[in-house]
């Protein structure tokens, strides 16, 4: 692709992501691990996704979060890993301007995503556990479909407001990206236009899709603790906590790996701990998500032995 002059400076219309390049003999390792990685977090969410969907009984208002869960973490898988496969395949990192903006922008609309759903299932714990008589009638299916339309409408539109300044932005050298995905700060430190106002709106929207749902989160489990705690037999506080241990399991996976990385100082000492612990929310967490909810979940195992069943039943019958 040909630079742009503008003044004295030269506009890019490519970037390199540098990626894993400071370690090419682990390059084709790298790329086993993670297309393995990638085709499990795939595989898990799907089979997830198909069973919320294809079993009556999980019409229920947890399980059709987690189908939403899981849709959310395979758009992630797929935002990030096959361009990141492909750069360790080739060696070369290249990536237009227009395909990282749009890359972080999908990004971005993830995790905007994911805050809100990780803050609806924690209230949907917190009214299981701390009001069931009154669990029914307030979750009921058309409040679930609200919520969720709710996180998906303003997680996109938010992203489309920061999307609007940030593609008038222009970028110089040098047009190296230590990271292999294109984030809000490697790319606001390569512009060279006024960014004011997109630090402003990322300010704005950090608060609203991150700090709030965060705080909203804390307050279901902070309840749910305390409910918990007041049971008196230590069975029922076993099988009430059991409920909601997957989903706090998630949220603090997900929450931790946010705060090393974005609250972290950036200094050359942190910057390839940053990009690990960003390997462990984008690559490893979609992974471990379906693992942790059908693992200790029983329903979704007697879920899947029925799917199996009327499979097999349906193949012999053929």
């Amino acid at each position: 692709m040909l630079d742009i002059k503008e003044g004295n400076q030269t506009v890019i219309t490519e970037f390199i992501l540098l990626g894993f390049g400071n370690l090419p003999e682990l390059q084709p390792f790298l790329f086993l691990l993670f297309l393995m990685v990638y085709i499990a977090t795939t595989a898990g969410n799907l089979l997830i996704f198909f069973l919320v969907w294809a079993d009556q009984h999980l019409h229920t208002p947890m399980y059709f979060f987690l189908g939403n869960l899981s849709c959310l973490e395979t758009c992630y898988s797929s935002i990030i890993v096959p361009k990141m496969l492909a750069d360790l395949l080739t060696g070369v990192g290249y990536i237009s301007v227009s395909g990282c903006i749009a890359q972080f922008y999908f990004f971005g609309c993830c995790v905007a995503i994911e805050t809100f759903l990780l803050a609806v299932m924690s209230y949907d714990r917190y009214l299981a556990i701390c009001s069931p008589l009154l669990y029914a009638t307030i979750m009921h299916r058309k409040l679930c479909f609200q919520l969720m339309a709710g996180a998906w409408v303003n997680g996109l539109m938010a992203n489309s407001i920061v999307l609007i300044f940030m593609v008038q932005l222009s970028f110089c050298e040098p047009r190296v990206i230590d990271h292999y995905l294109c984030d809000y700060f490697p790319l606001e430190k390569k512009s060279c236009s006024d960014t004011s106002m997109i630090e402003f709106l990322v300010l704005f929207f950090n608060f609203i899709f991150v700090v709030i749902p965060f705080l909203l989160t804390l307050t279901s489990y902070a309840c749910i603790i305390t409910t918990i705690l007041k049971i008196p037999s230590t069975t029922g506080r076993k099988k009430a906590f059991s409920t909601c241990s997957s989903h706090l399991i998630v949220v603090c996976l997900f929450y931790s790996d946010l705060i090393i990385v974005y609250m972290l100082p950036d200094t050359p000492t942190l910057r390839d701990l940053n990009k690990v612990f960003s390997i462990f929310y984008t690559v490893l967490t979609p992974l471990l998500n379906p693992l942790i909810y059908s693992l200790r979940n029983q329903e979704v195992h007697r879920a899947l032995r029925r799917i199996w069943k009327k499979l097999t039943i349906s193949f012999s019958n053929e």
